[in-house]
């Protein structure tokens, strides 16, 4: 009983629209940061490499770029409300779910086959709308205690 509270709490916090991002795709993931009281944002593009948790409000992915000749890998929530945007630029052809081999290498050795595919139609999100249950809050006597 109290998992299904937990899972309807969480489907709550997802995101309705989100891009379906796999490993091995490059992606730019425009994030916002905040400075002061201002937010601004900014775009971090790179390979995935990792996809964590994909049906889950936890769901998470972690993107890699070699900036200067230093690698830099970012992890991003997808259903972070800080992050904006996820947009694919390309697409490869992988075997696993986590290129964490990519860290070792550099240069021709670190390339990836690309994969044909539709840029337009990937991007383009469809709001899938849910209809979400009520959840009933039942307040304990240790509460009432408390007031």
């Amino acid at each position: 009983m109290s998992f299904s509270i937990l899972k309807q709490i969480g489907d709550a916090q997802k995101k309705k629209a989100v891009v379906d991002v796999r490993s091995g795709d490059t992606v730019k993931v425009t994030q916002k940061i905040k400075e002061g009281e201002k937010f601004r944002l900014q775009t971090f593009e790179g390979v995935v490499i990792r996809v964590d948790r994909k049906e889950s409000h936890t769901a998470r992915i972690v993107v890699r770029k070699v900036t200067s000749g230093v690698g830099v890998e970012k992890s991003y929530l997808i259903h972070s409300p800080l992050v904006e945007k996820i947009e694919i630029t390309k697409r490869s052809k992988v075997r696993r779910n986590n290129l964490g081999y990519l860290r070792a290498r550099s240069g021709k050795s670190a390339r990836l086959a690309a994969k044909d595919f539709d840029r337009a139609a990937v991007n383009d999100v469809k709001v899938v709308e849910e209809p979400v249950e009520e959840v009933e809050v039942v307040e304990t006597p240790a509460e009432e205690k408390a007031e």
